[in-house]
C-alpha cells in the first residue's frame, strides 16, 4: 500500500539510512547493501566511485533524494549503469542494480517517489568466460609487486585451478603445508598446489592456526560470524568482491582492453602452461 509521508527525507543518504533499518537483514548483509547504495549515489552526482585506500574515509556525495523523482530520473540511472558497467563486472553491477530496485521499491510504497526510476532498467547479460592468461601474460601478472596475501591468493588459483571461492573459502587449519595440499574434510575440496605457493604460505600464516586463510586490511565489522573472523586479529575472510577488486585494479594497465583481468582468468587453459 502506498501511503504520503509528511516525513519523507530531503537527502538520498538519510533515505538509504531508514531503507536499511526497516529492511531484515543480517549485519553483513546491511553493510554490502549499504556500500551498494552509497555506490550509486556516487555515479548519480556524476562522480567515479571510490576503489581500494581512496574509499576509506571517502563521504558519499550529498545528493537529495530527488533527484530519483520527476521525468529526468530514468535517463540519470541509465547513465549512472552505463558509468557503472565500465568499471565494475557483471556480476557486480547486477547485485548493486538489484539491490537499488529494493530501496526505490521501499521509498514509492513510502510516498517518497511517485514513480520507480529503474523501470527500464535490465540487469546486464553475462558475458563468456574471458580466456585464461597466456604464459607471457601470467608471467608478468604474477611478477607484479604486490602485497603478500594478493600473490599468495593469484598463485594458489593458477597452480590449483580451483574456483575462486574454494581459495577465498580456505582456512589456515585446512592446509597441509608438507605435502602441498587441503587436509581431507566434509565438502572441502582437494586442491594441490606447487613451488610458487608451498614458499609463500608460511609467511602469509606465520603464528596463526586456525582462522580464515585470507584476511581483510582491517578488523571485521560488529556481527561477523565467527568462522569469517580471524581469532587472534579479529580481521575478517576476504570477500570474492574485494579480491576481483585488487585483482582487476592491478592489471588494468596491463589489460589491453583497459579493464584490467579477471581472477577466473588466473586458472590454467590450454596455452597457459605452469609459471
Amino acid at each position: 500500500m502506498i501511503y504520503c509521508d509528511s516525513s519523507a527525507p530531503v537527502e538520498y543518504e538519510v533515505a538509504v539510512g531508514r531503507y536499511l533499518a526497516a529492511a531484515p537483514l543480517g549485519e553483513g548483509s546491511r553493510r554490502v547493501y549499504r556500500i551498494a547504495l552509497a555506490n550509486w549515489s556516487w555515479l548519480l552526482a556524476d562522480r567515479p566511485v571510490p576503489v581500494g585506500a581512496a574509499r576509506r574515509g571517502a563521504r558519499p556525495p550529498a545528493l537529495p533524494l530527488a533527484v530519483l523523482d520527476g521525468p529526468a530520473a530514468p535517463a540519470l540511472l541509465q547513465s549512472a549503469l552505463a558509468r557503472r558497467a565500465a568499471d565494475a563486472d557483471p556480476r557486480t553491477l547486477n547485485r548493486e542494480l538489484s539491490i537499488l530496485r529494493g530501496a526505490l521499491a521501499w521509498w514509492q510504497e513510502q510516498g517518497w517517489l511517485a514513480a520507480d526510476p529503474a523501470a527500464g532498467l535490465r540487469p546486464l547479460p553475462r558475458p563468456e568466460a574471458a580466456a585464461p592468461l597466456g604464459p607471457d601474460e601470467l608471467r608478468a601478472v604474477l611478477a607484479l609487486r604486490a602485497p603478500l596475501r594478493e600473490r599468495v591468493t593469484w598463485r594458489l588459483l593458477h597452480e590449483s585451478g580451483a574456483p575462486v571461492e574454494s581459495v577465498l573459502a580456505l582456512d589456515v587449519d585446512h592446509l597441509d603445508l608438507l605435502h602441498r595440499c587441503t587436509l581431507p574434510g566434509p565438502g572441502r575440496p582437494a586442491l594441490r598446489w606447487r613451488a610458487a605457493s608451498a614458499r609463500l604460505l608460511p609467511l602469509l600464516v606465520a603464528g596463526r592456526a586456525n582462522g580464515p586463510l585470507l584476511l581483510t586490511e582491517r578488523r571485521a565489522p560488529a556481527g561477523t560470524p565467527a568462522a569469517d573472523r580471524c581469532p587472534g586479529t579479529g580481521r575478517g575472510r576476504l570477500s570474492y568482491r574485494r579480491a576481483a577488486e585488487l585483482f582487476t585494479t592491478a592489471t588494468r594497465r596491463m589489460d589491453p582492453a583497459g579493464r584490467g583481468y579477471t581472477l577466473h582468468q588466473l586458472r590454467p587453459g590450454p596455452a597457459g602452461g605452469e609459471v
